[in-house]
């Protein structure tokens, strides 16, 4: 029988199955859910991983202290592989190319973003997932304005030096999960929330997405999961602010 699990809880869940099986690599998410979801792996299923405190230092799953983690070493990780980020995305394309950088034409922009920042090399180096808390066709365009992130026709154009180590294993919304298992390595429907259809996933989506006839539910948390999420990780309920039921 389901029990009472919020939509938040079911994108923290979907999130911490990125990190899945990844050994010992460090998690780096960005934002709430996502570094829910991170903690939630790392006291469960995925051990190995490696928590920072977002700045210098390599910590338990109850936020002790465990290591030093200097910035020539942060770099290190990330040329290596050994890393797995779970970035935001202001636009995001059927390829998986990102966009966190502007709005509009480069020459004349109608908004400025945070800037390319690390992305490229992120995607190019390591495993990238994404977050985006509110599924819009804002967010799911056709073509983004300007790659910030690598997708995969980006990666396969520029060569075996792009496509090597590039990966983006999922992207997770407040509507489902998606991922680019696909023979073109387009995007595809991989998950609904439950209470959300495919149909609105097709509205809310600015191009068209691969979808399955029968497409899976979310899987549910389970009660050690939960408790985990709303008494150790998250007591505050922060989660709910950023997704609501």
């Amino acid at each position: 029988m389901r029990r009472n699990v919020t939509r938040a809880e079911y994108c923290v869940i979907a999130c911490a199955e990125a990190w899945r099986d990844n050994g010992e690599v460090l998690a780096s998410p960005m934002g709430l859910i996502p570094s829910v979801g991170a903690r939630l792996a790392r006291r469960t299923f995925s051990p190995g991983l490696l928590l920072t405190d977002g700045e210098a230092l390599i910590v338990g799953a109850d936020g002790a202290t465990e290591g030093w983690l200097p910035y020539r070493q942060h770099l290190a990780m990330v040329t290596g592989g050994r890393r797995h980020v779970m970035m935001g995305a202001s636009q995001i394309d059927r390829f998986g190319n990102q966009n966190i950088s502007c709005i509009g034409d480069w020459d004349r922009p109608t908004r400025q973003l945070l800037g390319v920042r690390g992305a490229p090399v992120n995607t190019l180096n390591n495993p990238v997932s994404y977050w985006v808390p509110r599924h819009s066709p804002r967010v799911f365009v056709e073509r983004v304005d300007m790659i910030s992130g690598v997708g995969y026709d980006s990666a396969a154009a520029a060569g075996p030096s792009a496509s090597r180590f590039h990966r983006i294993p999922r992207v997770v919304t407040d509507l489902g999960v998606f991922d680019f298992a696909t023979p073109d390595r387009s995007m595809r429907l991989a998950s609904l929330h439950p209470g959300v259809s495919a149909d609105r996933v097709r509205a809310a989506t600015g191009f068209a997405l691969v979808i399955a006839d029968e497409v899976p539910e979310t899987r549910e948390p389970t009660a050690e999961e939960l408790r985990l999420i709303r008494e150790v990780i998250d007591p505050s309920g922060s989660r709910e602010h950023e997704v609501r039921s």
